[in-house]
């Protein structure tokens, strides 16, 4: 008889774009169903894909709400209640943020299994907070930041979960006498306006001496005009694309990728092979992208650029000498080579049936 599975996932792209792969991965063995919140609802084809919504509030946000949003949260936690009734929910799944906890708060009411995902290098405050009472935490790395040590054994390794059509898609291949060299710039999904401005600008530079072709995620629609005029006054070949764009093509035959620091992008920019530059979002909360990062830059797979010491010239010298010191490009390449080659859609999806499938 099929389990039936419950995902909860709301907030960044970096909660839900994940929990709706995991999906592809669980629906042949199991009843799934996905619920997220308004804010997750923004990632989401709904063309594509069938969701619940429920809206869970943020308690904190604007503490002159607080007693409202303390009522609706309690509201949230009965919908929550109910939901698992109505639907027989035999086992939760939890991307973590705060919209997830009334779902983990009535899992460990009605005793049902509860995983919890973290694909980041911290753990989340609210996987934090349900380790305790979850059955298994599903994790692309063992050495995770701020996760208690007492709780090691919940910790079930897996590969990092692609979207399908990224398997299909070539890898990167070495190519040092391409004479344009495509560059892909990804603001992640909260967007990046410095990207917009900064990192523009060390394009144009960069194309006085080196034929480039673009495509850029502009995260500030006013922008799109004014940066388009500037890359066809540079003679710069150029596709812009939005984060909500489900799209993997944008990843074809890319030299260089400039990203933010979320894992979702940077484990996909890996498995194809894509050398890349992170610029973490210095707001991250716990800093969750620059550990992220670093993880990479420990094995040698990326460069790091630090927003709040960004100089622009040492970044344009960064960039002539990636296109110049090809021995980097390709101890960087190999290394991320190395560092995927287990990651198969058959490979994942053997391992996660058999982690939920654990007594």
């Amino acid at each position: 008889m099929r389990k039936n599975i419950l995902i909860v996932t709301g907030g960044s792209g970096g909660h839900v774009v994940p929990s709706f792969s995991l999906i592809n991965h669980l629906k042949n063995k199991f009843y799934v169903k996905i619920v997220t919140d308004l804010r997750g609802t923004n990632f989401i084809d709904k063309d594509k894909h069938e969701y619940d919504l429920i809206d869970v509030p943020n308690l904190f946000i604007k503490l002159y709400l607080l007693p409202i949003n303390i009522f609706k949260y309690f509201f949230s936690i009965i919908k929550s209640y109910k939901y698992l009734k109505k639907f027989k929910i035999d086992i939760v799944i939890s991307s973590g943020g705060y919209m997830t906890l009334p779902f983990c708060i009535v899992a460990f009411v009605l005793k049902k299994k509860l995983f919890l995902f973290e694909p980041n290098s911290v753990l989340g405050r609210s996987n934090k907070f349900f380790l305790k009472y979850a059955d298994k935490i599903i994790c692309y790395e063992d050495n995770i930041i701020s996760f208690p040590k007492k709780f090691n054994s919940k910790k079930a390794l897996i590969e990092p979960i692609f979207r399908d059509q990224l398997y299909k898609l070539k890898k990167n291949s070495i190519n040092n006498n391409k004479k344009i060299k495509k560059i892909l710039v990804i603001g992640g999904s909260q967007g990046a306006s410095f990207f917009d401005d900064k990192i523009t600008e060390i394009i144009l530079h960069i194309s006085k001496k080196q034929n480039l072709e673009i495509i850029q995620q502009i995260s500030n629609k006013d922008m799109i005009a004014m940066i388009k005029e500037k890359y066809e006054k540079a003679k710069i070949d150029f596709n812009f694309f939005k984060f909500t764009d489900d799209n993997a093509k944008i990843y074809e035959n890319v030299d260089l990728a400039i990203t933010r620091g979320g894992a979702g992008t940077l484990s996909e920019l890996s498995y194809l092979r894509i050398p890349f530059i992170s610029i973490p979002l210095p707001s991250a909360r716990d800093n969750h992208q620059y550990y992220n990062s670093i993880n990479y830059l420990k094995k040698n797979c990326c460069w790091l650029i630090e927003q709040k010491h960004f100089d622009i010239n040492k970044s344009i010298n960064l960039f002539s000498e990636i296109f110049n010191n090809y021995n980097d490009y390709e101890e960087k390449f190999k290394n991320l080579q190395k560092l995927t080659e287990k990651n198969t859609w058959n490979n994942i999806n053997n391992r996660i049936i058999e982690i939920i499938n654990e007594n």
